[in-house]
């Protein structure tokens, strides 16, 4: 199983450059205010290709993620709010990959995302909290198996080092990623880089 790791929440220029050289698949920047990991710039740092640049948005009007995403030559937008099926096709109708992350519980209805898999790259599940996102905790996975769709997901919610042979025996058809965050920070927006090294080496292999 070939996952992909995407490390969110990242600001520090030497912390962003200590993780490039580990090769995630992603590197995600959050663009919301309420956020402790908030940007407002990117770096200016070179990114390979190979590894994606993500903005995480919240609820932002479609200018603003718009703006961003030229300026910053981002590979997805992220959308971890409320946004609408509409919001998502009119993102999708000007060329722009989307991860739409949705909070999972018990009350979770998996049918909704029907109306948004024609224009999502990924569906990012996370666990429901009080943010919006790195709220550190976990949702029950076995909830994933009314998850009958065909379009890919990251996993996402209070993942850390502890639970790679639970991510590995996870099996789900659509299941591509993890996102981690919050578990492996030394302070809001700078990682534990060394951290994040052995779960890469762990997950890849």
């Amino acid at each position: 199983m070939n996952l992909k790791i995407k490390v969110c929440g990242m600001r520090e220029t030497e912390n962003i450059k200590e993780l490039i050289l580990l090769k995630p698949d992603f590197i995600g920047f959050i663009f919301h205010e309420k956020s402790t990991r908030n940007i407002t710039e990117i770096p200016k740092i070179t990114i390979p290709k190979t590894i994606k640049k993500v903005g995480v948005f919240v609820d932002k009007p479609m200018d603003y993620i718009l703006d961003k995403n030229h300026k910053f030559q981002l590979n997805f937008v992220q959308l971890h709010g409320n946004e609408s099926p509409e919001f998502c096709k009119k993102l999708h109708q000007k060329k722009i990959n989307i991860i739409k992350a949705f909070n999972i519980d018990q009350t979770f209805d998996f049918n909704t995302l029907e109306n948004y898999k024609t224009y999502c790259s990924y569906f990012l599940f996370d666990a429901k909290g009080k943010m919006a996102g790195g709220n550190g905790i976990t949702f029950n996975w076995n909830l994933l198996h009314k998850y009958q769709n065909k379009t890919p997901f990251l996993l996402s919610g209070g993942i850390d080092e502890t639970m790679i042979n639970k991510i590995k025996n996870l099996k789900h058809p659509q299941f591509k990623g993890i996102d981690i965050n919050s578990k492996f920070e030394i302070k809001p927006a700078f990682k534990n880089i060394n951290k994040i090294k052995k779960l890469i080496t762990e997950i890849k292999k």
